[in-house]
């Protein structure tokens, strides 16, 4: 199910992002880097690393709560700048209520020789959706 949801995110299809790993109140989340995903400096763009993070964020919380969810916020400190051939965001629930769930985040960049290095730390509040009428 995980899958097919990434997979209607029109968003996540372009960068071509893969769940490698989907369990309750955890998620691995990974973005191949092509040159598109860069910015001028060669590194790949904050937003693509925000977007790596925010999603297995939500996947580890949804997975927790077990309804729909949505991000209500969540911050990101960027730690080095992302080098490499593919993204990994790491997340996991750290408090779910019955409402909402606080989860954290790594992103960690990749290179070819497949050595993982902190580019990113991330924490959010992924909130239950209100049931449609």
């Amino acid at each position: 199910m995980g899958r097919e949801v990434l997979a209607r995110q029109p968003f996540s299809v372009l960068v071509g992002a893969e769940l490698t790993q989907l369990a309750p109140g955890a998620c691995e989340l990974q973005v191949p880097v092509t040159d598109q995903l860069r910015q001028q400096n060669g590194f790949v763009h904050g937003g693509v690393v925000s977007y790596a993070a925010d999603n297995a964020l939500t996947y580890a919380g949804g997975t927790a709560l077990r309804v729909p969810v949505v991000t209500s916020e969540f911050k990101i400190n960027y730690v080095r700048p992302a080098l490499g051939r593919r993204l990994v965001a790491r997340a996991r629930a750290e408090h779910v209520g019955r409402t909402q769930a606080v989860c954290r985040c790594e992103v960690f960049a990749v290179d070819e020789a497949g050595t993982e290095r902190l580019c990113a730390l991330a924490q959010g509040t992924i909130a239950v959706l209100p049931e449609k009428s």
